[in-house]
């Protein structure tokens, strides 16, 4: 497999596919709520303008942090598409989501702290999930290589439904849908609204749209990789499945009202354990026997 050319690939062409899938999801919403919607490229236009707004920022500190915050988002993909240990991948994703953490309470805004405070609520919510992803792979294939775990002869899904139900699950944390938009939102129904990223302007709001759009090309990947195996057939159904996750988080973020932190931390605990705890014991006792 030609993993220099992946990585060339997501390096440069992660944050146009980002932009891409973001401007679908913004028709797709507009069409779902019987309005027209922005153009296909608005995210874009929306990006490059604010990188020529006038640069005025509450804290520098806050624009290492998210310069931090896109480096990283920018290396967990090129390890993952590299081939990697799918392991330290989401380990320097947890790390990025740090960093984003302190790019909203540097600033000592109210607002902006409140939205922080929910990001790492977020984070306990869906890491469990996370790590259980990583070691569902280990028990189906024996390795955290994702090269390996890419190359093998049958699709992980058949081994792995229920990590794939539980990651497809957290995802809608991860790409800040309703009803798990607690720590910033773009829809008005959110009391927070902009939340962690309140006091962020110009070319930092623009820094962190675009980790966002690597963000969720990395992410893609990974349901992508419960599918692909050493067919190149495969190929084609994990992209078939990519789009029709996206389309489903599209239009759970279209029909769910906000949920309170709370009970988001206790559903998703309650989901994982149940769907990945489950495909765990499926999996030990196949071991076993």
């Amino acid at each position: 497999m030609n993993y220099i050319g992946l990585v060339i690939g997501y390096i440069f062409l992660a944050p146009f596919i980002g932009g891409l899938l973001d401007g679908f999801d913004r028709k797709i919403s507009a069409r779902m709520q019987r309005r027209v919607g922005p153009p296909l490229l608005q995210p874009f236009y929306d990006v490059i303008k604010l990188f020529k707004k006038q640069v005025i920022t509450v804290s520098s500190a806050q624009t290492f942090c998210l310069l931090s915050y896109l480096f990283l988002m920018i290396l967990t993909g090129t390890m993952f598409y590299a081939g990697w240990d799918i392991l330290m991948c989401f380990f320097v994703m947890s790390t990025a989501a740090t960093f984003l953490y302190f790019a909203a309470v540097v600033t000592s805004s109210a607002y902006a702290t409140v939205g922080g405070n929910r990001e790492l609520v977020q984070m306990m919510a869906y890491e469990p999930a996370v790590l259980l992803t990583c070691v569902g792979f280990y028990l189906a294939e024996g390795t955290f290589s994702v090269g390996e775990i890419a190359q093998s002869e049958f699709s992980n899904i058949m081994y792995l439904p229920g990590f794939f139900v539980a990651f497809v699950f957290i995802l809608t944390i991860k790409m800040r849908k309703s009803p798990f938009d607690t720590s910033t939102s773009h829809h008005m129904h959110q009391e927070l609204v902009k939340g962690l990223t309140t006091e962020m302007g110009a070319q930092n709001l623009a820094i962190f749209q675009v980790a966002e759009w690597y963000e969720n090309v990395f992410l893609m990947g990974v349901v992508g990789l419960f599918i692909i195996n050493s067919d190149p057939m495969s190929i084609i159904a994990a992209v078939l499945v990519i789009v029709a996750v996206y389309f489903l988080e599209i239009l759970i973020d279209n029909s769910s009202a906000r949920m309170k932190m709370d009970d988001m931390l206790r559903l998703t605990w309650l989901v994982t354990l149940f769907t990945a705890g489950v495909n765990v014991l499926v999996l030990m006792l196949v071991r076993i026997f």
